[in-house]
């Protein structure tokens, strides 16, 4: 291979140079991403030092109020069972109110003939119960007959 050709295939350092700031300037960021890009560095450094001081607070807390809460443990204990007991008795309370103002809605509007949901399950269910209990009923005028007509033979004078 001859010099010449060999040259003619590798671009100058000249025209390499110019290559590479031209592709460097086509991958740049435009103003909005290098905004966008500092205030991201600069909320993460702040939330980092905020983090920071909550920790080392956090620790403080802890060393210099530990021999307070260990000497007044024997009060605390009982506090906290009180303040515990005391608020899952009041969510429960809560909790129960409003599944009863949800019954009662429930039953206001199926009796106004709202047809809330699960009503058309209801009626079905209960003309299930009435159908059970009217073959029920047949059943035991049927068979109660015969019983008594049996009781009747077995004891004449009864």
């Amino acid at each position: 291979m001859s010099d010449r050709q060999y040259s003619s295939r590798r671009p100058s350092p000249a025209a390499a140079t110019g290559t590479f700031l031209q592709k460097l300037r086509e991958h740049a960021p435009n103003s909005a991403q290098l905004i966008g890009f500092a205030t991201l560095i600069i909320s993460g450094g702040i939330l980092l030092t905020l983090t920071g001081l909550t920790l080392t607070a956090t620790v403080l807390g802890i060393i210099f109020f530990s021999p307070l809460i260990i000497i007044s443990s024997p009060i605390w204990i009982p506090i906290g069972v009180l303040i515990s007991v005391t608020v899952a008795g009041t969510l429960s309370f809560l909790g129960f109110g409003v599944g009863t103002v949800a019954v009662l809605s429930w039953i206001y509007r199926y009796f106004r003939g709202f047809h809330p949901p699960g009503s058309d399950r209801f009626d079905y269910a209960r003309s299930r119960i009435a159908d059970t209990a009217s073959h029920v009923k047949d059943y035991a005028r049927e068979y109660g007959g015969y019983l008594q007509n049996k009781v009747k033979d077995a004891a004449p004078g009864a």
